[in-house]
């Protein structure tokens, strides 16, 4: 690193905004709590050779192309990469690269160009209304599976392991739940969701979103068309076309040539892409999207119509199960699946309904009422018996216990059946409750209530996870419904980059008040110095006049400047509080 190029960026760095500053920092990777006093040490670091080299990763391959030529034959800088590779100070103002930088280029080693396998020009190339048809198919199981993907993780958190995986546990979930084929599926599906912002982390349980669930009521072609936005809008910079759209995928590879880690992570975003039917398996845009590859928006009624059209109705037969004669709206098939097991996916679905699928929509709200509703404007076959008497033998068991708040607000277990009450209070699965008889209760000991130190909400789970009959109440006993779901916490905005970097920011705007300009000038007689550059020195003589000196500096210190005048061959000693001004010879 040569001293004048600190100095140099040293000032450039004190002119900028704060906001520009931030920017610098953020691109670089500085971290927030970086040790810096003044413009000089940030300089300083910035040009040091691990952090340069760091920079020269993310350059892009046009980037790196116009910094090669300026290194190579000095061309400048020019255009939008110039202002590009001088926010990131990677080149002074004037398009010339830093001695550190031209450095760091030479020493780069461009990393391999794809991880893809080439394609076979003599392949036979499908139709364009074959490929799209394909890619129809592609997208609605894609947001099929993701969608079973999301139910599974309401039911219970999806789970990763220390490589930021999923577990083996929850693959295996998914796979018995149907939602996927195979485990790279899985992974895939899990990754596009958290793109997409349907799931997101909370330590290493992977939860549904508010997003998420708004999603789930979604139709299939708005479920399709939000992931596609997202993705499209998460596509990097570096293969974009003029902002926008997105350049041939097999260029993708080489768009970071420096960056080891750059390709895998392009191939990442052309996979999600693929599976998502945004791009066709040889990278082609189908119709739908072949805008959106240029630069425009995506045409979501070109898929809808090759998507199966989605039906309202099924068929309630009375062997307890219900049959979709296509892809039943994702509204219905939400509730439906409330209430009954789906055993079957595909086009044409079919679930079944149980005492515990009963009881468990039950215990969500619903009533025998809204469940005859429901289903009698829902079915092509009317209600069957055999439904309509089971419907009615849960409903009238249900809510034979009611779990509600004392007043203290712990949880109070009541019902009219004692011998349930005495049943629950020895049940060894709920015995992490610590059910006792209430003893203000007139019935105790023999148990007209029980009481727990638990809440309302953790007793009632615990006593219908355990099947029994129970519904929630409050205070004054009316019944009220509990979501089970547990959902990702909104994410916070992140804040902005000055706001990250304010400490930093501001440690290096208080070194440039009071006496910045002696301040400054110390800092380059320190670097000077140090590296023993030869510089142009003006000291103010005592009458008035200003002479300059041509000085090898050689040493500072008790207020004084030593140095070989290289005019003249002579040691020369000149007090500092005299020199104005230095610059390079």
């Amino acid at each position: 690193m040569a001293a004048s190029d600190a100095r140099t960026l040293a000032r450039r760095l004190s002119a900028r905004s704060d906001e520009s500053l931030a920017a610098l920092f953020a691109a670089r990777g500085i971290s927030p709590a970086a040790p810096w006093n003044d413009a000089f040490d940030a300089a300083e670091q910035l040009l040091d050779p691990a952090s340069v080299s760091r920079a020269i990763t993310g350059l892009t391959a046009a980037e790196a192309a116009a910094l090669h030529a300026a290194v190579a034959d000095g061309t400048p800088v020019d255009g939008p990469t110039r202002d590009t590779l001088t926010a990131r100070a990677l080149i002074d103002d004037d398009g010339t690269a830093w001695d550190a930088t031209a450095t760091a280029l030479r020493a780069a080693t461009p990393v391999a160009a794809s991880l893809r396998e080439p394609r076979d020009p003599g392949a036979a190339s499908p139709t364009a209304a074959d490929s799209d048809d394909a890619a129809a198919e592609r997208a609605f199981t894609a947001v099929a599976s993701l969608a079973d993907v999301l139910q599974t993780a309401l039911t219970a958190p999806l789970g990763r392991i220390g490589a930021g995986t999923l577990g083996a546990a929850d693959r295996r979930r998914l796979l018995d739940a149907g939602a996927v084929t195979d485990a790279p599926t899985a992974d895939d599906l899990v990754a596009i969701a958290e793109r997409a912002g349907l799931l997101a982390s909370e330590g290493r349980a992977l939860l549904v979103t508010p997003r998420g669930l708004a999603w789930l009521h979604s139709s299939t072609i708005d479920r399709w068309t939000a992931v596609a936005t997202a993705l499209i809008a998460q596509v990097p910079p570096a293969v974009r076309r003029g902002g926008a759209g997105w350049i041939d995928t097999d260029a993708w590879a080489g768009a970071h040539p420096y960056d080891p880690a750059w390709p895998a992570r392009a191939e990442a975003h052309r996979a999600a892409l693929e599976r998502w039917a945004v791009i066709e398996t040889d990278g082609t845009a189908p119709a739908w999207t072949s805008a959106a590859a240029a630069g425009g928006d995506i045409d979501s009624s070109t898929l809808a119509a090759l998507l199966p059209p989605e039906v309202d109705r099924v068929y309630l037969q009375n062997d307890l199960t219900a049959i979709a004669p296509g892809s039943l709206a994702p509204h219905l098939d939400m509730r439906l699946r409330s209430m009954a097991r789906r055993e079957s996916r595909a086009q044409a679905s079919s679930y079944r309904f149980t005492a515990d699928s009963l009881a468990d929509a039950l215990t969500a709200g619903e009533t025998a009422e809204t469940l005859r509703t429901f289903l009698e404007e829902l079915s092509l076959t009317g209600l069957p018996q055999p439904l309509a008497y089971e419907i009615e033998r849960s409903a009238s068991r249900h809510g034979a216990l009611r779990v509600g708040p004392d007043e203290t607000g712990h949880a109070r277990v009541t019902s009219d059946d004692d011998a349930l009450l005495q049943t629950i209070a020895v049940d060894q699965a709920l015995r992490p409750l610590g059910l006792v008889p209430d003893p203000l209760d007139p019935l105790a000991p023999r148990g007209g209530a029980l009481v727990t130190r638990s809440s309302p909400d953790t007793a009632f789970w615990m006593i219908a996870d355990a099947r029994y009959p129970v519904v929630a109440v409050d205070a004054d006993g009316q019944r009220r419904t509990l979501d089970r779901h547990r959902l990702a916490a909104d994410a916070e905005p992140a804040p902005a980059a000055v706001e990250v970097y304010a400490d930093l920011l501001a440690r290096l705007r208080a070194a440039e008040e009071g006496d910045a300009d002696a301040a400054w000038l110390g800092r380059e007689l320190e670097q000077a110095v140090r590296a023993r550059e030869t510089i142009v020195v003006a000291v103010r003589l005592p009458d008035g006049t200003e002479r300059e000196f041509t000085i090898e500096a050689t040493g500072l210190g008790g207020g004084r400047l030593r140095g070989l005048d290289r005019m003249v061959d002579v040691e020369r000693t000149l007090p500092v509080s005299s020199i104005t001004r230095i610059g390079p010879a």
